[in-house]
Order: structure tokens, then C-alpha cells, then sequence
């Protein structure tokens, strides 16, 4: 018998003794594929999983050495039999060949799987639990470093634990609870907030007549929750404590009777301060089920079970809820209003549930509104959505609808591909995704109704919770919404926040300077926290110290709408300015002129004009004194109220000549590395020489389409907002330059709107400064993306405006994309003399400008548009040469298209293998840029290709792939490529059918 295990050190078994694998970077190659045992894994997957997302030059090579040496080891399996291991070559990839039960993994995931099948007795789920956690021989992937094997070994260990609590729970109730005392307390050691491992260890030790201990743990994991989390043990861990104490577990308490994919694998039970929730209560006399209780992570109105019945997500569900307030405490009455209008859910079920929060800045909306969400997660198991829209951002980057709809079709997994262009049919997709599931939204800091109507669930079963600074009556009178008012502290609250915070002896030592600093700080949470922060910070300084300061404390901090809050803040706030370096003084004051809604490390430097290693000495010091808060992916941000107290010190404090030098140097910074990014993407020469950058400003240095297209997802937010701060502080040429440099990615990425609103701010900037190039730009940006939206005379109109303002400013490039732009659009409406003419004089142009990849693709365009024109023999020439320069300037997606043109002719000229030899070429190219699109239309072709040269299967098997394919993408049937497939296919009936899908050129 063959095996491979992965469950342990990657090892391979050939009839009972252990083969030499190799070194760990061959041991990597051979678990990446054997986690997809039967299933091809493309060749750039295999050398990410294997060296990272920037693997070296020689990684190919070496990763073609691996496999070499790896199908020498399988070719030592047996050679007759099921049994055999066989590693193949498949077009852009490798396929490892074998049974899934000789993998571990996938034989734990068989028995785990059958485990779960209803109408199997506790003993046969018993056995089968048993047998798959037999199988585990240590760490998973253990010896093998990097991020992929980190994230799969992390995944793996969840459900190893899951299934040792599924097993722990029957063998307990089967037979003697001792047995999973060792395991379970082993997995508390990895696991120590996994809430249901604890629950299971207390039920197995209470059987065991060990109370006393179980009692110890809950204490132990209560302790270690409240540090870690600031959160306290949820309902089920604190219904089985309770049970104990009262000696009557068994009764008191129900545990499910089998194990099921409810009641054991929830996501829920992962997020370290909710188990999964209890089972079904049981009736009163009469009948009536017991009043609901107040904690929403216990009702059972709404389940923590998938929903039934709705159709599956094009992704995993979202968890998007940010990370809770350490030590939150008070809003008692808040919580359970909330939780009362969660219960409306289930005695209204035809109304989606609307809740607004509002409040004064400062009051803790967002930390009650985040607090109580996590508590009310196992009601929604379909996921969680969070959006921050800056209803009220300082930098008056408020987030439109459509920004944040798309992120929310992200988070729900739709391709970009499939999002449509409107902000109504976005929309409307968002809400057929949420149709018939469990969703909480959280639409955190809204400006007004109108920013959050279109982000309302259209379904029942869903609840939005929304906070803003303004009562959004509208709401109330038209949507029906909740209305909740979150007011200051009070006394006795802002004392316990301190406590939590301090520990109530140093509260209690000093009743009078508490009570002070209660009064000064008005019940303003933050103002409190801010406090507490420094107290804790400096535990000798007595709290009398700090209540002097608040009573020698000067005027108000003008950006608290409305005046609710103590003038005290800003000298809160002023504490921890005073504390700092000069440096790092300065950084902050300079941070209030980032356009937000965060900054990256790189651009804070450019900012401040200092060295990286300096800079982040400087924001260290920033986050230690509370004045900035460090976000995942190494980003920075401000509290809208320290922006706030920042802005007021720049002005302050600092000459214009500064403000505007710092200014200059980050518009620098994010206009070069987009420009360079963009260059990436889509290589071509700028319609007019990029100044240089300013002294103190360092780009970032990209190599590869994959770091430019990370760096534009992680920054989008912020380069939008700088086109706009550009354009109103006195940078009319940062203006239409950043949104020149955005358009590639933003149209790629469908995000049309976004497209418009850059470049509308970008036409008015260069009318004002009276910039020719850049007003041309503006109306090219305007026009493609006038055209993304199906208005052609709209975008006719700004094409030939631009190709004017090129003309007479000499721009040759600008000219040829203008020329390719019109081109396109004119064979999308069969005019292809007219779409010829276009493209050479884009061929022109181009050449004119010693633009050799714009060269390539007006070429590879002309002989394409000759193909459509029946002139194969001119087309086949055109598309050759276009080869070269394509080549000569590494443009890999320029080469993709040309060889499925070439494809595509060869086929119609009748020379069958050389069309073969080209599609095989681009389809492993459109895979390597992550054209996926591209990919499915040339697998199309390559099918195409072989039914028509009689060889049936491999059309076939050339088809599924490409639905496959269209299927990732989340193409409906009713998409044109996607609906040929199904006709080829056999699985639709299509009267007609235009047997070229050709993607966008």
C-alpha cells in the first residue's frame, strides 16, 4: 500500500517503509499538490505556495527540478494496481495522481464527512471520529516553513479540534470520560479561547466525578478571555459552569446527541469568546417555550446553523466585524435594547430589521455597536458585513454607497467580472445574495440616510445596525428603523470603565480625584480611555496628579458636533502630544494633512521626509502614547477626533511653506509609485514627461504585475482621496496624474464610478490651471469609462475631444490610445472598415512615439480585425510581427492575445497543429497574468479547434475546463461565452451561436 501523509512530517510509505522525499522545499512541492490530489494545480499556484509571493528568479527552474525528482519517487509505487502514485504534466501545471484514501488528509476529511451523515448510531460516529484522529502523527506539514503551509497547517489544526470535541462529546456520553481527558487538555494548550474544547474537557471531568477541576478550567479560560479579549465566556461554557455548580449537568443542560456540522464545526466556535449556542429550550407546561432570554448569542429565533434551502455563496461567508473593545463595559440598557429588536426579527418575519445608532463624536457607538455584534455572531451564520463610511471623515473623504457596495460583493466573493456596471444592478445583485440568509450589516459612521439606503438588506433574516453622529429619523419614517440614542456615561459607569481599565484598588484609593476626573471628562468614553491609558501607563503618578491637569484644562475642541462634550478633551488629548519627541510631534502634526481614511509606512516617510527606519521609530512612538492605531498590514490611522486636534496644531504651528512642502513630497510619493505601478500593468510611454520627485521622497520600488496590482488593492481608498485633496489644496497637476495612473487598474477592476469621479475632478483641475494634457487625459479616462457603461455617444463625444486636445499639443501616444480606444469601439458595432482605419492609426502613433508594446497591440489589433474580414493570409503576418516587440518589452498578457490570434487563424487557414502549438502557448500566459477571462475564451477555441478536426474527446474535456472556469468567475448563464459552453456542451439549447468568443482586445 502506497501512502502519503501530511498529517505529521510530508512523508511518503511504500509498503510499510518511509522513502526519501528530500530537502523541505521538495517536501513543499509535494504537499501543494497533494492538497489537490486529482486536481491540476497551475505552475505560477505551485511557486507561490511553495516560495511566496516573491519567489526568486530560478524558482521555475527549481520548481521543474522538484518535479523531475518527485516522478522519480512515484515511479517506485507499484506498477500494476490502484494503488500507484503517478505525477503528471498538465497544460500550465502538474497533476498528482492518486486514491484519496492514500492521503491522510483527504481520508480524515472521508471519515469526518461520514461522521456527519444522518441516520449513522453514536457508536458508528464514535468509531469513525476515532479512526480519522488516528491518522494525525504530529504537527501538520511539520519541517515546512512559509505562509501557505502556515495557513493550511492552521486550517487543518480547526478541524482536528473540531473533530476531537465531536469525538470527546459521544465518547463521554458512551463510555468512559476519562479516555478524552489527555486529548482534549493537549488541544487546550494550542487552543487555549477555543471555547468548546473548554466545554468539553468540563462535561468529560464533571462525568468523571472530577468537578472541582472542571470548575478550574472555566476560571482558567474566564481569566485568559477577559486579559486576552476583554470579552467574558459565552452563554453555552456559562450554562455548563452554572450546571455544575448546581450538580445537575446532565439534566440542566443539553449537548447535541450527534455530530453534526451545527453543532460542532460552526465557524462561531473559533472566535475565542462565543461557543455555539445551546440546544432548544425545552417547553413550559402548555406548551409555550420559555421567555427569550436578553443574550443574543442564546436565542433561538434565529439559528446557528446554515441556512436551509439558500442557494451556495460564490465564496466563503464574510466575518468582516472588526476587533471589540478591550474592557468594554456599561451600556447595559443599550445592549438589551438591541438584543430586544434582534428578537422583532422572529415575530416580524417579512421586514428586514433596521437599528441606528447615533450619538455625539467620541460617545462609543462604533465600540457598542461592534461589542454587541460579536455577541449576536452565532444568529447570523451566513457572515457579517462591516463598512467604516466616513460619514464624518475630518479629511471629507466620505465613502460613496458604490465604494462600499463593491467591497461588500467582494466580501461575498463575486468576481469582478460579474459585478455589473450600475450602482442599481450592484445593488441589486448584493441583495439576491443576501436572500433567504442570516446577515448582520454593520454600516458603521453614516453621514446620512441617504449614504445607507442602497446598503440595506432587501430580505428578512437579515438586521442592519447603523451608527452615525446625526438621528437618521428618515430612516425611521420610510424604512422603519430603530432609533437608539447612545448618550454620555454615567458617574457610575465612567467609574467602572477607570476600574476595568486601573483595577479597582488604585479606583477605589482615590474616591475624590476619580470622581473629578469622571466629572471633567463629561462621560465621553474616549476622553475616559484616554485617561485610563496614561494612568496605566504610569501606575506611580497618583490619579490626583490627573485630575489637576483636567481642572487647568483651556477651551473646547471645536470638532465635537454640538458642544456635548467637555472642553477637557483637548487636554486629554494634549497629555500625550506633550509626552512626545520633537520627531515624532512633528510627524503628527504633519499626519493631519494625509488624505486618509490610513497610511502605509512608505508614504508617512515621504511625508515627513525621513527615512523609513526613522519613520517607524517615530509611529511606534504615535501608537505607545495612543496618539495613532497600528491596523493589519502594517497601516496607521487616526480616531476622527485626533485628526481633529492634529489639524488644529498643523495650523497652528506650522508654516504654510511646511504644510505645503510635506504636502508636495506624499503627492510625490503616491503619483510615482502609481505611475510605475500603472507601467506594470500596461506598459506605455506618458503623454507628458512625470516631473521628478521632490528631496525626501522615496517611491516604492515594484518589480511585477502581482506587487503593482497589491499595492492599487491596498491603496485605492487613499489615491481616490488624494485626487480629490489634490484638486481642492493647490495640486491641479497630482490631480489629473493620479487619476491618469488609477484608470488601467480601476477599469480591470469594473470599479466604473470610482473611474468617473477621479477624472471629472481631473478635467476641472487641468481647465482651471489651463493644462491641455491634462484636460485630454481627463476626457480619455472620461470616455472609457462613458464606454464601460454602455453609453457609446457619450464616450464617442470624450474620445474625439481628447484625440483633439492630443492633437494639438504634438502627443503621439496619446493619439494612438485615443485611435485604439475608437477602434475597438467600432468593431463592438461591426463596423470593421471603420474599425481598421483606427487601428492604424494607432499603428502610427505609436510607432511615432517609440511605443514598442503599443506597437505590438495595434498590430496584433489589425491582424485580428483582418481575421473578422476573411483575410487570413494578412492577418497572419500583421499578428507574427506583433510578436517581437510584445516580447522585446515583457508584456506576457500582449503575447497572450497574440497567440490566441494566431490560434484562431491557423485554424481558419487549416494548419491544425500549429493553432494547437498557439493556444496551448496563450492559455498558459492569460494563466500566469491572472486573465482568467482570456483563459475561458481561448479553452473555447482550443475545443473548437478539435471538434471541428474530429477528435471529440479532447473538445470536450477542453470545454469543461472553460466552464469550469466561467463558473469561478461567476459568469451567468446567460453570459455569451459562458452560454456557448452550455451549448457545446449539450446542457442548453441555442438556436445560434457565434463560435468566436473573443474577450475584451
Amino acid at each position: 500500500m502506497t501512502e502519503l501523509r501530511l498529517l505529521g512530517p510530508v512523508e511518503l510509505s511504500l509498503e510499510g517503509r518511509t522513502a526519501e522525499v528530500g530537502p523541505p522545499q521538495r517536501r513543499t512541492v509535494l504537499a501543494a499538490l497533494a492538497v489537490d490530489t486529482g486536481r491540476p494545480v497551475p505552475v505560477d499556484v505551485l511557486i507561490r505556495r511553495v516560495w511566496g509571493t516573491e519567489p526568486p528568479d530560478g524558482a521555475r527552474r527549481a520548481l521543474h527540478a522538484h518535479v523531475t525528482r518527485l516522478r522519480r519517487l512515484c515511479e517506485q509505487t507499484e506498477t500494476q494496481g490502484t494503488s500507484r502514485l503517478r505525477l503528471l504534466r498538465r497544460s500550465g501545471g502538474y497533476l498528482l495522481e492518486a486514491r484519496p484514501d492514500q492521503v491522510d488528509i483527504h481520508r480524515f476529511r472521508q471519515l469526518t464527512g461520514r461522521a456527519r451523515e444522518s441516520g449513522r448510531t453514536d457508536e458508528t460516529r464514535a468509531a469513525l471520529l476515532r479512526e480519522a484522529l488516528g491518522l494525525w502523527h504530529g504537527e501538520p506539514l511539520a519541517g515546512l516553513g512559509g505562509q501557505w503551509a502556515a495557513q493550511v497547517r492552521e486550517a487543518w489544526r480547526r478541524q482536528h479540534a473540531d473533530a476531537a470535541v465531536a469525538w470527546a462529546r459521544l465518547e463521554s456520553r458512551l463510555s468512559d470520560p476519562v479516555i478524552v481527558l489527555g486529548p482534549l487538555t493537549e488541544l487546550l494548550e494550542d487552543y487555549p479561547l477555543v471555547e468548546p474544547l473548554t466545554e468539553a474537557l468540563m462535561r468529560a471531568l464533571h462525568a468523571a466525578g472530577r468537578s472541582a477541576e472542571a470548575l478550574d478550567s472555566y476560571a482558567a479560560v474566564r481569566k485568559r478571555l477577559a486579559e486576552e479579549l476583554g470579552t467574558d465566556p459565552g452563554p453555552g461554557l456559562r450554562a455548563v459552569h452554572e450546571a455544575i455548580l448546581r450538580g445537575g449537568l446532565a439534566e440542566s443542560v443539553a449537548q447535541p446527541s450527534s455530530w453534526t456540522a451545527e453543532s460542532v464545526a460552526r465557524p462561531a466556535s473559533w472566535t475565542g469568546g462565543l461557543a455555539a449556542p445551546p440546544g432548544p429550550r425545552r417547553a413550559r407546561s402548555g406548551g409555550r417555550p420559555e421567555p427569550r432570554t436578553k443574550d443574543p448569542a442564546s436565542r433561538t429565533g434565529l439559528t446557528a446553523s446554515p441556512s436551509p434551502g439558500a442557494p451556495p455563496w460564490p465564496g466563503t461567508a464574510p466575518g468582516q466585524l472588526p476587533m471589540g473593545v478591550r474592557g468594554f463595559t456599561g451600556r447595559s440598557e443599550e445592549l438589551a435594547r438591541l438584543t430586544e429588536i434582534l428578537d422583532s426579527a422572529v415575530d416580524q418575519p417579512s421586514a428586514v430589521v433596521i437599528t441606528a445608532v447615533s450619538g455625539t463624536a467620541g460617545v462609543g457607538k462604533t465600540a457598542l455597536a461592534v461589542h454587541w455584534a460579536r455577541l449576536a455572531q452565532p444568529s447570523f451564520p451566513d457572515g457579517q458585513l462591516y463598512v467604516n463610511l466616513r460619514g464624518f471623515a475630518p479629511s471629507g473623504s466620505v465613502m460613496d454607497p458604490a465604494e462600499a457596495i463593491r467591497g461588500f460583493l467582494d466580501a461575498l466573493g463575486v468576481p469582478p467580472t460579474r459585478i455589473p456596471a450600475g450602482l442599481e444592478a450592484q445593488v441589486g445583485l448584493y441583495r439576491s445574495l443576501l436572500t433567504g440568509r442570516k446577515v448582520l450589516v454593520v454600516l458603521d459612521n453614516a453621514r446620512d440616510a441617504e449614504q445607507v439606503r442602497p446598503l440595506l438588506p432587501g430580505a428578512p433574516g437579515c438586521l442592519a445596525l447603523i451608527t452615525s453622529r446625526r438621528s437618521l429619523t428618515g430612516l425611521a419614517a420610510t424604512e422603519g428603523a430603530q432609533l437608539l440614542t447612545v448618550g454620555l456615561l454615567s458617574a457610575d459607569e465612567a467609574r467602572e470603565l477607570l476600574a476595568r481599565r486601573l483595577g479597582a484598588d488604585r479606583v477605589t484609593a482615590d474616591p475624590a480625584a476619580v470622581q473629578e476626573i469622571v466629572r471633567r471628562c463629561a462621560g465621553l468614553p474616549l476622553a475616559l480611555a484616554i485617561v485610563a491609558a496614561r494612568a496605566a501607563a504610569q501606575p506611580a503618578l497618583p490619579l490626583a496628579a490627573l485630575a489637576a491637569e483636567l481642572r487647568g484644562a483651556q477651551g473646547p475642541l471645536d470638532a465635537l458636533d454640538g458642544g456635548d462634550a467637555s472642553s477637557e478633551v483637548r487636554a486629554v488629548f494634549s497629555w500625550s502630544y506633550r509626552a512626545l519627541g520633537a520627531e515624532a510631534a512633528r510627524l503628527f502634526r504633519l499626519l493631519a494633512l494625509h488624505p486618509g481614511p490610513d497610511a502605509a509606512l512608505p508614504a508617512v516617510a515621504a511625508l515627513a521626509g525621513t527615512p523609513a527606519a526613522r519613520t517607524r521609530v517615530l509611529l511606534a512612538e504615535l501608537v505607545r502614547g495612543h496618539l495613532l492605531t497600528e491596523q493589519p498590514a502594517g497601516r496607521f490611522a487616526f480616531h476622527d477626533l485626533l485628526r481633529a486636534y492634529a489639524t488644529e496644531l498643523v495650523a497652528a504651528l506650522d508654516h504654510d511653506a511646511v504644510r505645503r512642502s510635506a504636502a508636495h513630497r506624499m503627492f510625490d510619493f503616491y503619483l510615482h509609485t502609481a505611475h510605475l505601478a500603472d507601467a506594470l500593468l500596461t506598459p506605455r510611454p506618458t503623454p507628458a514627461a512625470l516631473p521628478e520627485a521632490q528631496p525626501g521622497c522615496t517611491p516604492m520600488e515594484l518589480t511585477d504585475h502581482r506587487q503593482a496590482q497589491s499595492w492599487f488593492s491596498a491603496e485605492q481608498q487613499v489615491l481616490l482621496a488624494a485626487v480629490e485633496q489634490a484638486s481642492v489644496s493647490g495640486f491641479p497637476e497630482h490631480t489629473w496624474r493620479l487619476a491618469s495612473a488609477l484608470t488601467t487598474y480601476l477599469d480591470r477592476h469594473g470599479n466604473r464610478r470610482a473611474l468617473t469621479a477621479a477624472h471629472t475632478s481631473a478635467l476641472d483641475a487641468a481647465r482651471r490651471q489651463g493644462d491641455v494634457v491634462g484636460q485630454a487625459e481627463a476626457h480619455r479616462g472620461l470616455g472609457l469609462a462613458e464606454d464601460r457603461l454602455e453609453r457609446p455617444d457619450e464616450a464617442r463625444a470624450h474620445y474625439l475631444r481628447a484625440l483633439e486636445l492630443f492633437g494639438a499639443v504634438g502627443s503621439d501616444s496619446g493619439q494612438a490610445r485615443i485611435h485604439q480606444h475608437l477602434s475597438r469601439m467600432s468593431e463592438a458595432h461591426g463596423r470593421h472598415e471603420e474599425a481598421l482605419g483606427h487601428a492604424h492609426e494607432s499603428l502610427a502613433h505609436h510607432r511615432a512615439a517609440g511605443d514598442r508594446a503599443g506597437e505590438s497591440a495595434a498590430l496584433n489589433h489589425i491582424g485580428w480585425i483582418l481575421a473578422q474580414l476573411g483575410d487570413h493570409r494578412r492577418a497572419l503576418a500583421h499578428c507574427l510581427q506583433a510578436l517581437e516587440p510584445a516580447r522585446e518589452t515583457g508584456d506576457l498578457n500582449g503575447q497572450a492575445h497574440i497567440h490566441d490570434s494566431l490560434g484562431w487563424i491557423r485554424h481558419r487557414l487549416g494548419e491544425h497543429t500549429e493553432a494547437v502549438d498557439h493556444y496551448q502557448q496563450a492559455l498558459e500566459l492569460f494563466h500566469q497574468t491572472g486573465d482568467r477571462h482570456g483563459e475561458a475564451a481561448g479553452l473555447v477555441c482550443l475545443g473548437d479547434l478539435h471538434d471541428t478536426t474530429g477528435r471529440p474527446y479532447p473538445a470536450r474535456v477542453a470545454w469543461n475546463r472553460a466552464l469550469a472556469v466561467t463558473a469561478e468567475l461567476g459568469l451567468p448563464d446567460a453570459d455569451p461565452l459562458r452560454a456557448g459552453l452550455l451549448e457545446r456542451l449539450g446542457l442548453l439549447t441555442v438556436e445560434s451561436w457565434d463560435r468566436s468568443p473573443r474577450p475584451d482586445r
